[in-house]
């Protein structure tokens, strides 16, 4: 979460103005890699020390009810601190985010524009890493990424919002290719006949987990649905996954979402669009220390039939994204962006081979699973 030297597009003083801080404004600068919100770090002088926040603005394009997001992010960090402080845990500040009020009362600003603004105490002493280096990493995120789910397993009701619906509706990403495949309005189905061949053959997929759920074997959760590492910091000294972050897509779900989608951007060692697929394979060592991070945390809460689906979750949620990416090439690249022709496809092609190698070594990764279990 360290500054970057982008075009600052706001009055961050103004706006920083509107929360209850105290402190002599000193400078508000870009800060992180995300592309969905405006993130800045701004630095106050309280009495001689610099103290920092980090002030976002919600991008109500994506997040279309910024009061729904705030609503969950407020109970959500509320019922974690509580079970910190509960337990005795040390340095609480760090190991979940705190928001700060504004000053109408509120855990949110809204501008002049209608923009939603937030701002959050800077955890210091800790950064994140966009790409997964070593097993220790992946092990460290994952077990975070567990201890989040335990912690907001007994979340009272009311059920949060859904702020993105159907996020994680494969059916209906399926389905929504499908359309795509036959309405054909950029003439690119002829051309991706091989990544079309591969999605539809896989179609008995998408139903595993909403069929596991619907009997009862698969009970909702609490989610983060956005497990990549750099949605977790780790500490500079220690490596330890303190605060799990970017908390707009906490929603009701399934755990293996979450699992699946650490495995899919974890797992992976090039780049999302590389295009050698030769490159490309699922490392059996990261998924090893995914497992073990993982079910040192959330292992006590899961289950069995989570436990048993932890392998496929990671090709799921990979087909997932990879079926998105083929929607959107054939749509005319309208969603993700792109840098240059081709780049959704190539994206696509990733992920497919990805699943690929995920089925490939769903022996070994089953073997894994029941030695943690």
């Amino acid at each position: 979460m360290e500054p970057q030297g982008h075009r600052i597009k706001h009055d961050i003083r103004a706006v920083m103005s509107a929360f209850d801080v105290q402190g002599v404004y000193l400078q508000g600068l870009p800060c992180g890699s995300g592309h969905i919100n405006d993130t800045y770090a701004v630095t106050l002088d309280q009495s001689g020390s610099q103290v920092r926040y980090v002030l976002q603005r919600i991008n109500h394009h994506v997040f279309k009810e910024p009061v729904a997001v705030m609503e969950n992010i407020q109970r959500v960090t509320a019922h974690v601190r509580q079970k910190l402080q509960a337990c005795g845990a040390s340095e609480i500040a760090r190991r979940t985010l705190t928001l700060m009020p504004a000053r109408l009362g509120k855990c949110w600003h809204v501008d002049g524009a209608g923009n939603h603004w937030r701002c959050y105490l800077f955890i210091e002493q800790a950064q994140t890493y966009d790409q997964i280096e070593t097993p220790r990493q992946a092990k460290a995120a994952a077990e975070a990424f567990g201890e989040f789910q335990k912690q907001l397993a007994d979340l009272p009701a009311p059920r949060l919002h859904d702020t993105i619906p159907g996020f994680h509706d494969t059916r209906g990403r399926f389905e929504t290719l499908r359309r795509a495949i036959e309405a054909d309005s950029c003439n690119r189905a002829a051309g991706v006949k091989p990544e079309i061949d591969f999605a539809l053959s896989r179609e008995a997929m998408v139903d595993v987990l909403p069929r596991a759920q619907a009997v009862g074997e698969l009970p909702e959760r609490v989610t983060h649905n956005d497990t990549k590492l750099n949605n977790v910091m780790l500490d500079n000294q220690t490596g330890e996954g303190i605060c799990v972050i970017d908390l707009d897509t906490v929603m009701p779900g399934l755990a293996l979402y979450d699992f699946g989608d650490m495995c899919r951007s974890a797992c992976r060692p090039t780049a999302e669009d590389e295009r050698d697929l030769a490159k490309v394979a699922m490392r059996l060592e990261i998924f090893e220390a995914l497992v073990a991070g993982y079910l040192n945390s959330a292992g006590g809460f899961l289950v069995a039939a989570e436990k048993r689906l932890l392998a496929f979750s990671a090709g799921l949620i990979t087909f997932e994204i990879g079926i998105r990416f083929l929607t959107d090439y054939l749509q005319g690249d309208q969603y993700f962006k792109i840098h240059r022709a081709g780049q959704n496809l190539d994206r696509a092609r990733v992920q497919f081979k990805m699943v690929d190698s995920f089925e490939q070594n769903e022996s070994a990764m089953r073997r894994i699973v029941a030695v943690r279990c």
